[in-house]
Parts: structure tokens; C-alpha cells; sequence
């Protein structure tokens, strides 16, 4: 008898053992593939970058399934080679030589979500080449830490900005319009004029196109033409993706539209505030403007949580103000978390839907680029 319970127990010594070894073995290869990820996952382009994009995939998927789980670091986490997004093919990098004299750079900030990039950059960027038959349409991120994603993800090869710069220098590029997707004259935008001061001395012409809410304003009362025509875009388009035939209609059965921004703390945070007066001035009474920032303090989710609920509305669509529906839109807006927008309104006692819906598939948001554009060539 006691050789038995011997041989059991050593047995479950061995078992114990071994599982402990393997547990370890699949904690290590996890966070091998962590720190790939995480070496990636960086705002400036090296001489690294394709070979460790490469090898951070090629870690990934040999990992099993049980491994891809523990993957977890600083910036690594499951969803970063598992989310699925959509279909990468369907969009296109523009990254083509062969550009001849006349270009139209098209520079976005970027966004790993492949059906919002097929959706949303692209769908300007065609807008343009249409619009444009004979200059050549080229694009550029302007966020590594997205380029690289996508790279190590699904292939395709984007150019940042000195990528994009130096292919029309190499081709030989006179005239060229940068065209920036962003929403406003901010931090992004003030990098991205930074960027081309470098090469004024090598393309014969530069023009820069307006962002899509054109100039900032001095304060809270200043708006224009340009944010007119987005305010009347998103809630328009907004409306006919609801359930409702008019904003009047919406408002009769309680419900708001919140469109949420980004937010910034540069001094153009003041556009979300003119957007927010421009509603009024439309009056699109059940239409709010937020930021995910909470920049300005006005558009943080818990001061239009409380001033949606004292103008007495118990439903509300959420919608991305932003050009890309990407992250932003898809977690901390619509998002499970607690923390998300959804969650919020939710536990405020709100009946809540949400459109994952970025500016840039909107037609005449599109044709708003294009007047941008031609206004930039004219210059």
C-alpha cells in the first residue's frame, strides 16, 4: 500500500512539475511577443523598424492560442495582432512612385482600424483624385506607433511624413498641396507645418490646405463657414442613421445626439466650443458637443452627462466628432468599460445607442476637403 501511495505521489510531482514548466515556457514565449510589441510601439521610425515588425508577427503567430492570452506589456496587449478590424486589402497606401509634377499629399494622423482607414482616409483621398484627375494623390500618417501596427499586422506599408516628403523629392514633385485630414489648427497640424519647413528649399511649391474646421477663432462666439457646413453634415447624417426622421422627432421622443471629439489642452480647444455654439445658433437644440479630454472642461463626459439630463433628455446617440471612427470611437466611446462614454450615460440612467461612424465617409464632409484643396491651389 504505501508503495502505491509513493508511486501517486510521485507521480503527481512529475505532473506538478511539468505543468509548472510549461506554464513558464508559455509565460516566456508571451512575453517575447510583449516586448516585440512594445519595441514597435514607438513614435520614431530606425533602421530596426521593418525587421522587428517582422519579427514581432512572425513571434505572434507562433504562439497558441493559450499564449496569445498572457501576452500583456507596457503597450502589448492580445488585441494589438488579434482584433480583428475589418479587411486591410480594401484600402490603399498610396504609396506609389511614378507621381510626375503635381502632387496632393494627404496627411492624417492615422488609425490601425481597417475598415475606418478604408472608410474614412481613403474615402477623402479618393474624393480628391477624383476631384483631381491629374495631380497624383499620395498619403501620410503622421503617428509611427500606427504605421507600425499596421505594418506588423497586416503588411501594409505607409509612409510617415519625411517618408512621403522625400518620395516627391525623389520624383521629382514642383508643385505640391499637403492636404491635412485633421479636424482643427492643433497640435498636430502646427508638427505637421514643422515638418515641411524642411523641405522648402527642395519642392519649388508648397501649399497647405485648411483642416476641416479652417481657422480657430478667438473665442467661444467665433464661427465660420467651414464649421457650418460639419456641424450640418454630422447631425444630418447622424439623424438619417437613426431611427428617427428629424432631429425634431429625436427630441420629441427625449432623445439627445452627443457627438464626441478628442479634446486637446492647445489653445484651438476653443473649436469644440464654436461647435458647440454653432449647434445653438442652428438650433439643433438636443445636439451636444463632449471631448474624450474633457478639454475644455465644458465637453468632459461628466459635465454633459449632468446638462443632457437637466435639459430633461432620457435617451441619447452617441457619435464620433472626429474624422477617423478609430480607438476613441470605438472604446472610449462605445466601449464595455466602465469608463467608456456608453458605460457613463448607461449608469446615469440613460437609454444609449452608438454610431461608429468617422466625418470622413460623409460625402459632403469629403467635398469639403476637396474645396479646402482647390482653395490651397488657387493660393
Amino acid at each position: 500500500m504505501k508503495k502505491i501511495v509513493l508511486l501517486v505521489l510521485s507521480f503527481c510531482l512529475v505532473f506538478t512539475a511539468v505543468c509548472f514548466a510549461d506554464a513558464e515556457a508559455d509565460k516566456a514565449a508571451a512575453d517575447h511577443v510583449a516586448e516585440l510589441i512594445d519595441a514597435i510601439y514607438v513614435q520614431e521610425r530606425t533602421d530596426e523598424t521593418d525587421t522587428l515588425c517582422a519579427e514581432a508577427k512572425a513571434a505572434w503567430d507562433a504562439l497558441t492560442n493559450e499564449q496569445k492570452e498572457l501576452v500583456e506589456g507596457e503597450n502589448a496587449d492580445p488585441d494589438y495582432f488579434g482584433r480583428n478590424t475589418g479587411d486591410a486589402s480594401l484600402d490603399d497606401p498610396r504609396n506609389q512612385d511614378e507621381i510626375g509634377e503635381n502632387e496632393i499629399l494627404v496627411v492624417s494622423f492615422g488609425t490601425s482600424y481597417n475598415d475606418s482607414r478604408a472608410k474614412d482616409i481613403k474615402g477623402i483621398e479618393d474624393a480628391l483624385q477624383e476631384s483631381f484627375p491629374d495631380w497624383s494623390v499620395r498619403r501620410a500618417f503622421t503617428a509611427q506607433t500606427i504605421i507600425n501596427h499596421i505594418q506588423a499586422r497586416d503588411g501594409e506599408f505607409i509612409d510617415n511624413m519625411d517618408q512621403a516628403l522625400e518620395r516627391a523629392v525623389a520624383n521629382g514633385v514642383k508643385n505640391l498641396i499637403v492636404q491635412p485630414t485633421h479636424l482643427m489648427h492643433g497640435a498636430e497640424y502646427d508638427e505637421m507645418v514643422e515638418a515641411l519647413d524642411a523641405y522648402s528649399d527642395k519642392i519649388e511649391k508648397i501649399s497647405i490646405g485648411e483642416p476641416l474646421l479652417g481657422p480657430v477663432g478667438a473665442d467661444a462666439t467665433v464661427i465660420n463657414a467651414d464649421k457650418t457646413a460639419v456641424a450640418l453634415s454630422l447631425t444630418v447624417s447622424a439623424v438619417l442613421d437613426s431611427d428617427y426622421d428629424t432631429l425634431e422627432a429625436a427630441a420629441e421622443d427625449g432623445t439627445a445626439f452627443v457627438f464626441m471629439g478628442h479634446g486637446t489642452t492647445h489653445v484651438a480647444k476653443v473649436s469644440y466650443s464654436q461647435m458647440a455654439t454653432q449647434m445653438k445658433e442652428l438650433e439643433f437644440n438636443n445636439v451636444f458637443i463632449g471631448t474624450v479630454e474633457g478639454e475644455p472642461e465644458s465637453t468632459s463626459a461628466e459635465a454633459i452627462i449632468e446638462t443632457v439630463k437637466e435639459a430633461g433628455y432620457t435617451k441619447v446617440i452617441l457619435r464620433p466628432l472626429m474624422v477617423v471612427a478609430g480607438d476613441h470611437a470605438n472604446n472610449d466611446m462605445a466601449g464595455d468599460d466602465e469608463d467608456s462614454w456608453k458605460s457613463m450615460f448607461e449608469a446615469a440612467g440613460f437609454e444609449v445607442s452608438c454610431q461608429i461612424a468617422g466625418l470622413g465617409r460623409i460625402p459632403t464632409i469629403q467635398a469639403q476637403y476637396v474645396i479646402h484643396t482647390l482653395m490651397a491651389a488657387a493660393n
